[in-house]
């Protein structure tokens, strides 16, 4: 019984904020997903975390308590409020608890793409009991976290699903960029490891580094500061302009056209050297404006010179047809916005068994290191 109008006063402002994700494994995209759970809760109202405790070999590998020991880890200022609770298995579990508790009004905070479903699944049950038992609360917010949801099967950004990939395909220094700063070496050489043995794989005790640099100059001028979140590169192989979203030890991520690739320092250029030298005025002028088929100065082939687009000869030497050179580009253009996951984006194009294409150096390199597959 509430004795006093203050007391109804707090039980009215009962709030709990909270979020419910499969983690396997925790990335940096769940760090911020943290930390906007805890920015809106602040200090008001209290705020916990929920992993699921579903496991298998493809998209869940880490068991939950595994799973739990390492957010707690990755995540220290939002430890305590990563709970371990074998009783809570999905959401109605959870919102049975916290009506249990006394709580009139929940707030789930998630990606951006599960906003609607979460909102159908728990008002659809509120006030009804139902076979996972009975919550009736005053009001139920589902906030978005972000654009997306971390722990989602989209190519965008770093995700659970592209660590487990790393995993898989034997890349730590890729894993590695899924973990946040403060993780060291030897924990994340750990995290790694169990998720291969969950899904299956060796223990893998030798770790591939990153690619040397080819010349101590250009470690040297990316130290110094060159190449910063926000500047447009182009990427030598294939012409294309991108921006820079975030910078490794010796290579970087870079995005274009909502494709985000990791790339060698010696394998992209800024767009104003690239295009006039370094230091002149027309870079510094021209840099913020330049399209993709600007981003050249090598010859072009002269039968389809005037397609959209860049159009080195090397890209059609052997080549007689037009028409194949024009099946060719449309090819490349379609395989540039494709994933680097996907196979499709490295079928042989049209012309490829007459022609006789150049292979780049670091196509080489990345075959030298890592062999044909």
């Amino acid at each position: 019984m509430i004795s006093s109008f203050k007391n109804y006063l707090i039980e009215e402002e009962k709030l709990v904020y909270f979020t419910f994700g499969r983690m396997n494994p925790p990335t940096i995209g769940h760090e911020k997903l943290l930390n906007k759970l805890a920015a809106n809760a602040r200090a008001s109202f209290p705020y916990r975390v929920y992993l699921s405790q579903t496991q298998d070999k493809d998209k869940n590998p880490l068991d939950y308590k595994t799973k739990v020991k390492y957010a707690r880890k990755m995540f220290p200022k939002h430890a305590r409020q990563i709970l371990l609770d074998r009783k809570i298995k999905n959401i109605f579990d959870i919102a049975v608890k916290l009506y249990d508790e006394g709580f009139v009004k929940i707030a789930m905070v998630v990606g951006s793409d599960r906003v609607n479903e979460f909102e159908v699944l728990l008002n659809k049950y509120n006030g009804k009991k139902a076979r996972h038992g009975f919550y009736n609360f005053k009001n139920i917010y589902v906030i978005s976290a972000g654009d997306r949801d971390p722990d989602s099967d989209g190519a965008e950004g770093m995700s659970a699903t592209k660590m487990r990939a790393a995993a898989k395909e034997d890349d730590f220094p890729l894993f590695a960029q899924g973990l946040p700063k403060t993780i060291k070496n030897n924990d994340a050489k750990a995290i790694y490891n169990d998720v291969r043995k969950g899904m299956g794989l060796k223990e893998q005790k030798e770790f591939k580094n990153h690619v040397q640099l080819e010349t101590t100059e250009e470690r040297e001028q990316y130290v110094a500061g060159k190449y910063q979140i926000g500047d447009q590169v182009v990427i030598k192989e294939t012409d294309v302009v991108a921006k820079v979203v975030r910078r490794g030890s010796n290579y970087l991520i870079v995005e274009s056209n909502g494709q985000t690739m990791r790339k060698w320092l010696d394998a992209i250029e800024l767009v104003d050297e690239y295009k006039y030298g370094m230091g002149t005025p027309q870079a510094t002028k021209h840099a913020k404006k330049m399209t993709p088929g600007e981003a050249t100065e090598k010859p072009q082939d002269k039968d389809i010179a005037d397609r959209p687009g860049s159009q080195p000869t090397g890209y059609f030497r052997g080549i007689k047809k037009k028409s194949t050179k024009v099946a060719r580009d449309r090819q490349f253009k379609r395989q540039a916005k494709m994933a680097d996951d996907d196979p499709s984006a490295y079928k042989k194009a049209p012309g490829d068994a007459k022609g006789k294409t150049k292979l780049s150096k670091h196509t080489i390199k990345f075959r030298q290191m890592y062999g044909d597959d």
